[in-house]
């Protein structure tokens, strides 16, 4: 019985608009203004040192050169075709050097 009295003053307050924690106060953060601003610049500062040192090191490790491997030797184990390709004798994706 006593569910259903506070389950019917729910609907009730719900009905009329009212909310469970308007009656609660609202609490604040324990900074301040002042704090909170230092704190963004902070961050924001931070952010762009990150956005120019990882720019730097992409630039730098992108204009690198890297090293050409010679070809590897053509296995004949590799290329194995017991049946023809309706397309013919090479795979769809495969470039033949000649």
């Amino acid at each position: 019985m006593a569910m259903a009295t506070i389950r019917s003053n729910l609907l009730r307050a719900a009905f009329r608009g009212a909310s469970r924690n308007s009656a609660q106060p609202k609490r604040g953060f324990a900074s301040s203004a002042h704090d909170d601003a230092r704190e963004t610049a902070k961050w924001e500062k931070i952010t762009y040192a990150g956005i120019v040192s990882c720019s730097i090191l992409a630039f730098y490790n992108l204009s690198k050169g890297h090293p050409h491997y010679e070809e590897p030797p053509a296995y004949p184990y590799l290329h194995i075709r017991n049946k023809e390709f309706p397309w013919g004798p090479d795979g769809l994706f495969e470039v033949k050097h000649h």
